[in-house]
């Protein structure tokens, strides 16, 4: 009796060290048991080669790379069966596109799911972000099997990376102005950035601020959902549909953006526009010692739970 008050008390004491740095980290939240449909792991993987090796480099300087890889992307959403178009970026002149696959009814509140398929400088970007387009197109494939109950549209973007990061240059700075500029109505937005990379060893997840260490893993054996305090509930509704889906653990992290990397993806554009948005991620540089490095190639991602992460939103997108 004593030992578990004890522990009680000091979980009180670590959430409250939490909360004293302005997160909420929502340990208790009761799954939604689902069966989703079989996520290829061998084509998440060929995805990801595509992109990391036979169109690398793929940075804004390599524009004939990007159209390639822009190519590629539209093919797989053609094939999916998902209504396909392109948006423009032009920066000084040069012509860059987001590409553009809708699922569901024409009208209604539009769940928004992307990721970038541009990378930082020279390196391959098999983690950051080829995971995350490959499990967008192999999310296009799960949703072009079935009618969905709600409007849908995944985005490829372009320009994610420096020397655009945190421009209006950005591919998904212009599609969140395009939809607020056209009135959808944005039920959430969901950016996959780097879903491929995970760990069982231990000490091998770190976090960025130290009261933050105690409740969560040690271990990068996790996908993690990150957000904004007032997105409070939306958390919820995903954690809940993402952890009834597969055995993968999931933890979450509501945050001021003061914290860091809480805004270092696509997500930070529909923030800026008032619209909800989520991060999923692997926690990139926190994880993975291969972020933005040359050594950050296909044979280091692991594509199992890659594929676990994939059914995981997809039950979220398919929830009544």
């Amino acid at each position: 009796m004593i030992r578990r008050f004890l522990l009680a008390v000091l979980l009180l004491a670590l959430v409250l060290a939490a909360v004293a740095v302005g997160v909420v980290v929502q340990p208790f939240v009761i799954p939604i048991a689902s069966t989703p449909p079989a996520v290829d792991a061998s084509q998440l993987e060929r995805h990801v080669r595509f992109l990391s090796e036979d169109v690398h480099p793929r940075n804004h300087a390599q524009v004939e790379n990007l159209e390639k890889a822009a190519l590629y992307i539209e093919s797989s959403f053609r094939a999916s069966g998902g209504d396909v178009s392109s948006q423009d970026v032009v920066v000084e002149g040069t012509r860059y596109r987001n590409v553009i696959a809708r699922f569901g009814p024409d009208s209604g509140p539009v769940l928004v799911i992307g990721a970038h398929y541009d990378t930082h400088g020279d390196t391959p970007g098999a983690d950051d972000n080829a995971s995350g387009v490959a499990g967008l197109l192999e999310l296009a494939r799960l949703l072009g099997q079935s009618p969905t109950p709600r409007a849908i549209e995944l985005v490829a973007y372009t320009l994610e990376e420096s020397p655009h990061f945190r421009t209006e240059h950005m591919g998904s700075a212009r599609h969140a102005r395009a939809m607020r500029e056209a009135g959808r109505d944005v039920e959430l937005m969901l950016s996959l950035e780097m879903i491929g990379y995970f760990s069982d060893e231990p000490g091998s997840q770190r976090y960025p601020e130290p009261a933050l260490a105690p409740l969560y893993p040690d271990k990068g054996n996790f996908i993690a959902l990150v957000g904004k305090l007032d997105h409070f509930a939306l958390m919820r509704k995903m954690k809940a549909a993402m952890t009834g889906a597969t055995p993968l653990p999931v933890r979450s992290l509501n945050a001021p953006p003061t914290v860091q990397g809480i805004d270092f993806s696509d997500h930070l554009n529909y923030w800026h526009q008032g619209m909800p948005a989520i991060m999923v991620t692997d926690t990139a540089f926190l994880r993975n010692p291969n972020y933005h490095r040359p050594e950050d190639t296909a044979e280091k991602l692991d594509y199992a739970r890659m594929a676990m992460v994939v059914q995981g939103v997809h039950a979220f997108a398919l929830r009544p």
